[in-house]
């Protein structure tokens, strides 16, 4: 993130911090294709302990820990039910397709939060010329559906009706440890529902790359193949895992403060001439905002904060999506937010 602006992009605009430097400059390391590398050993294990799964694997990206599970759980033609905002089906290449064979069946949930009666009424039924529904694949926290964190009973009846009809969990956990500071429950509380599920390294936790996905021990191993397949498997990775040791160490607990953040970024816009904001849909580190009464697109609303110093991206055409992160302070957010105010007000007056 450049040092002339105030980012909130994304919050994989994070940079290490010196203290994380100095854990990746000092890090054990050995081959991890051969369990070698004790950074990377901890690390999965730390993970598998975090989730209440009985294994890990250091993957380099949320994007593959996702695909990865769809290779394992599923075969070509098979159908994976997900909400039309989940990250599997929108953001990721067309992956599942292209990779696995997979089709995406999608429900319209209540702000990326579908009910056990939508899967039900997702699931096709067994007939030689329909595909085979077999996974349900949940996001959580839930990005484009406005960051929404799923309520854990919500989880628990979705999860206990897929098993219910023999199907397979798997928790996209992009944000799983937002939601765990935005809620009373532990990760493992909302992880114990899933078969599979993973955590990014790259996002709230603040390290340069990595997720790391967690099930049972056969799931793993049938994982370690596909890491292998996908060119995911690396030698001295421990410089890489460091980061998330000192992240699940350092940056776990100050998640909180990024959710208040952008709640604060949030309040400041609530009620503001040209903006339009639902401060119930705000649940997390996200909060998405709409622009169309100031006259401009969400895109030339964006390009007239950037030329302010502030950057925010454009998700819709009439919608912006800012997100607080390790990488800005509470006083650098709320100045955001007065910059967003007052370019909404110049228009609106003009």
């Amino acid at each position: 993130m450049s040092d002339d602006f105030i980012d909130l992009q994304s919050d994989t605009q994070t940079r290490p911090t010196a203290g994380m430097r100095e854990a990746i400059a000092s890090a054990e390391v050995g081959d991890e294709q051969r369990g070698e590398d004790p950074s990377v050993n901890r690390l999965c294990e730390r993970v598998a302990e975090l989730l209440d799964k009985e294994a890990a694997v250091f993957l380099p990206s949320g994007c593959m820990c996702n695909n990865i599970a769809i290779l394992v759980h599923c075969r070509p033609g098979d159908a994976i039910i997900a909400d039309q905002s989940a990250h599997i089906v929108t953001t990721e290449a067309g992956a599942m397709a292209a990779l696995a064979g997979v089709m995406p069946e999608t429900v319209a949930g209540d702000r990326g939060v579908f009910s056990a009666e939508q899967v039900i009424q997702a699931i096709r039924p067994e007939k030689r010329s329909l595909p085979r529904t077999r996974m349900v694949a949940v996001e959580q926290t839930a990005n484009l559906a406005g960051g929404t964190v799923w309520p854990l009973e919500a989880l628990e009846a979705v999860a206990e009706t897929a098993h219910e009809k023999g199907l397979i969990v798997h928790m996209d956990g992009a944000r799983l440890l937002n939601a765990v500071a935005a809620s009373s429950h532990s990760a493992k509380a909302y992880s114990g529902p899933c078969d599979s599920v993973w955590l990014d390294l790259s996002k709230g936790l603040g390290c340069p790359v990595g997720g790391v996905l967690a099930g049972s021990a056969n799931f793993i191993e049938d994982a370690w193949r596909w890491k292998h397949r996908l060119g995911g498997a690396m030698r001295q990775a421990g410089v890489l895992a460091a980061a998330g040791l000192y992240a699940l160490d350092h940056h776990v607990e100050r998640l909180a403060e990024d959710n208040r953040n952008i709640r604060l970024f949030a309040e400041k816009l609530n009620g503001v001439p040209g903006i339009s904001i639902d401060l119930a849909l705000v649940q997390s580190n996200i909060a998405f905002f709409d622009v169309s009464a100031t006259g401009l697109s969400a895109a030339a609303f964006s390009e007239k904060l950037a030329a302010r110093g502030v950057r925010i991206g454009a998700q819709e055409p009439d919608r912006l999506r800012a997100l607080a992160h390790l990488d800005v302070t509470r006083e650098q957010v709320l100045q955001a937010g007065d910059i967003v105010v007052g370019l909404a007000r110049e228009l609106v007056q003009s």
